[in-house]
């Protein structure tokens, strides 16, 4: 899949797998422990998974594993990480890896891929639920423990966990460029956090870690009610998180 000088595909050789290592350290910083190991990259295409590649020219300037997984029969992609490096973000390079993902999915029949994000980090909340159409029903307290990654400045590793339904009317949409609907049920919760995270992280752990808090006891509230984040509004220089009863939610899965 190429959208102009990036070309996306599957990484092939040790070569390129050695390429997604340096690209983790780039992208997230952090030492040795936390770098998914070679190793995981050789063996994943080998078990169902997919390594996938952005180039521009020779160059890999990002890149996504994903796991292959079972739902009881149903199979799934655990889609573990996705890097792009800094001079090459918001110009769609993130995109371009999901659609080819997709793609590759659908075409193996596989309609599920699933991924864990940050509930601070806005601006991939927003990637992940208005522009692919995923949807989040479960929250995962310290998922991964405390990291070295200075990104995650020591806080505890607090994942939302996206479901992107491939072939619901929302992640269809989404993939044709039409957006989701701005309608919401009457009885639609809200949960705000700030823009500043990532600014507070460097400059007062204390007040970062508080708002982690308070959005960790909100996500637990709303999603253990059986309500689904469904969408994202801007709010001040935060956004705040949609969430609907998921029985009366339409659209959600195929």
């Amino acid at each position: 899949m190429r959208a102009g000088s990036i070309l996306v595909r599957h990484c092939r050789g040790q070569a390129e797998f050695e390429r997604c290592l340096e690209l983790q350290v780039a992208v997230w910083g952090g030492v040795e422990l936390d770098v998914v190991p070679l190793p995981v990259f050789v063996i994943t295409p080998e078990m169902g998974g997919h390594v996938l590649g952005a180039f521009d020219g020779d160059r890999m300037i990002g890149f996504t594993l994903a796991f292959a997984g079972l739902h009881g029969l149903q199979p799934f992609l655990h889609s573990h990480m996705t890097a792009v490096l800094e001079p090459y973000r918001d110009r769609g390079v993130g995109r371009q890896l999901k659609m080819f993902q997709r793609q590759d999915a659908l075409a193996r029949g596989i309609h599920l891929v699933e991924w864990t994000f940050d509930p601070l980090e806005l601006r991939n909340a927003h990637f992940n639920i208005e522009r692919l159409g995923a949807i989040v029903r479960r929250f995962l307290p310290n998922h991964y423990g405390i990291t070295s990654s200075p990104l995650h400045a020591g806080l505890p590793t607090d994942r939302l966990l996206a479901e992107w339904h491939l072939k619901s009317p929302r992640a269809e949409a989404c993939a044709a460029g039409r957006g989701l609907s701005a309608a919401r049920h009457p009885q639609a919760q809200r949960i705000a956090v700030p823009g500043n995270i990532g600014e507070l992280k460097r400059t007062d752990a204390a007040a970062a870690a508080e708002i982690q808090s308070h959005a960790r006891e909100e996500f637990q509230r709303w999603l253990g009610q059986d309500y689904v984040v469904t969408g994202m509004e801007k709010s001040g220089e935060g956004a705040s998180y949609i969430l609907e009863p998921y029985a009366s939610a339409k659209d959600l899965s195929a």
